[in-house]
Parts: structure tokens; sequence; C-alpha cells
């Protein structure tokens, strides 16, 4: 039985529903309430035992290497000062990334996510790994990686993590036909990405958090560029596993339990920090004053 400890984290992309912002600051590195989004994937996925991290960055978001290294030129001056908090604050990052190995592959062209994990092929090697989007987030007492990996333990297949939604906002995500096999888990017969409101096959959709395995660099590898609007010359995930579904190959999908907070664009990201600093008394009182 494999077990997985490797996870490719998508970094690459041009953040374009974030300009003209992310032309100078990562879309991943932006705020959710006091630390970055990216920072809610590292420590799922150190908290569910992964314990590598294979980043796929482009040159314009490399400064998201830089977030997890260490500052001793900055903690020498907080010392100096006796800056005891934002000194805690260094110390805090420093501890999570214990225990952790970093790397890194670039993507020099936005070509799309499954060229990108393409690109950590050779750092992966033959084990499954996850494939995280820093812009998904999942609160949750059970870390929604960790749900993945219990699955895992007996499927042994590629598992994409589902969530309801309702109707209405279907079109926007990959939405899924599966046959339920188990609490939960669904044996996936059909994947529609993007499908209008009267076409979607349930109302079951693709959160950005995913176990792969080999076949799936395989097919990635033969995969043809999408040709869809707004796609054009990519290589996309959701499209080559439903091609693998076509082709009669076992994918599953788990509905995990938990919140998901979602920051692809402004609006998003604006809720979803709403939503957890509503969770923090300190700013909870304060969203109350202001009635909010």
């Amino acid at each position: 039985m494999e077990k997985i400890k490797k996870a490719v984290i998508l970094t690459a992309g041009l953040g374009t529903r974030f300009l003209p912002l992310s032309k100078v600051v990562p879309k991943e590195l932006w705020p959710v309430v006091d630390k970055p989004m990216i920072q809610y994937t590292i420590e799922e996925a150190k908290a569910s035992g992964i314990n590598e991290i294979i980043f796929v960055i482009s040159p314009e978001t490399k400064s998201v290497l830089d977030y997890f290294k260490k500052s001793p030129k900055i903690e020498k001056i907080l010392k100096s000062r006796k800056k005891d908090h934002p000194l805690a604050e260094l110390k805090n990052l420093e501890e999570l990334c214990k225990d952790l190995s970093f790397s890194y592959v670039f993507q020099r062209k936005p070509l799309g996510d499954g060229h990108a994990i393409l690109q950590a092929e050779k750092i992966v090697g033959k084990e499954p790994c996850f494939v995280l989007y820093p812009d998904d987030i999942v609160k949750s007492k059970v870390p929604s990686i960790l749900q993945l990996i219990q699955v895992f333990k007996t499927a042994q297949k590629p598992i994409m993590a589902l969530s309801q939604l309702p109707q209405e906002e279907l079109p926007s995500y990959g939405v899924v036909a599966g046959e339920k096999i188990a609490s939960r888990l669904y044996k996936i017969k059909k994947i529609v990405e993007k499908p209008l409101i009267k076409e979607a096959p349930s109302n079951l959709a693709i959160v950005g958090k995913r176990i792969i395995t080999e076949e799936v660099f395989d097919y990635l590898k033969k995969a043809r560029p999408s040709q869809r609007e707004g796609k054009r010359g990519e290589i996309c995930l959701t499209s080559t596993l439903a091609e693998m579904v076509k082709d009669g190959i076992m994918v599953y999908g788990y509905e995990i339990e938990g919140k998901w907070l979602e920051c692809g664009d402004k609006d998003k990201w604006i809720k979803s920090f709403l939503y957890l600093a509503s969770k923090e008394k300190k700013y909870r009182d304060y969203l109350k004053e202001i009635k909010l």
C-alpha cells in the first residue's frame, strides 16, 4: 500500500483576477486574515502527514519561496528592539517549516495546470502525490487532505475532493456525475467542465485538492491542448481526468467534510477573509461594532 508524502502546490498562475495588485504580489501571498492563503495549504498538508512540498512557480511568482525562508537579518533587528510579538510570528513560521522539505520547479509559460504538474514529474517520481491549489481553503475538524488520504489507503486510485454547491453556481466549476459507493465516496462516471445549469450532472463541484497517481502523469503527457475559449493551448488536469474516466480508468470523488472557502478572485477572497475574521474574537467584536 502506497503512502502519500509529497504535495505539488501550484503557484505559477498569472493571477489575472487579482490584477493590478498581482503584478507585484502573487495572489498566493495575499493575506486571509493574518496570514497568506498559501500558508493555510502548507499547514493543512503538514497536519496531514505530508513532508515534501514541491512548488511549481513562474519567474513572476518566485517570491512565494522567499516567504518560507529564514530571516536572520530581520530577526536580529527585532531582538535588538525587543519586538517580541513579531519575532514570535517569525518563529511560528519557522516551526511550521521544520521537518518539511521544500523544492521547486519552473513553469515558464502559462500553459495550464496540467502542464504545470508535468514540470514536477521528475521530483514526484512514481509515487502518488497531492496536487493542491492555494486559493482553496477548507476549514474542518479533520484536515480535508487527511480525509482524502484515508480514502486513498483503500482506493489506491486518483481522488478528487468534492463539495456540494447551489445549482446556480455550478457553471463556474468542474462538476461530476458519480455512483455513490460509500458514505461521501463516489466512483466518477463523468466530469463536465463549467456546465450550463440545465446540463450539470449533479451539484458536486471539484475542490482544488486532488490525489494523482503515476497513470495521471502518463495521460497528461499525451493530453491534447485545450481549444476552449479562454483556455486555448492549455493542458487541463480536470479534462485529463475526464479522459481517464471515459477510458474506463477508476477515478474517485470524495465529498469532503468542512467549510470550503475560495480565494480565486477578489470577491471570493474578501468573503473568505471576512468569514475567517468572524471566527476570531478580536475581529468578530469589531465586525459587530461596524455592523458587518
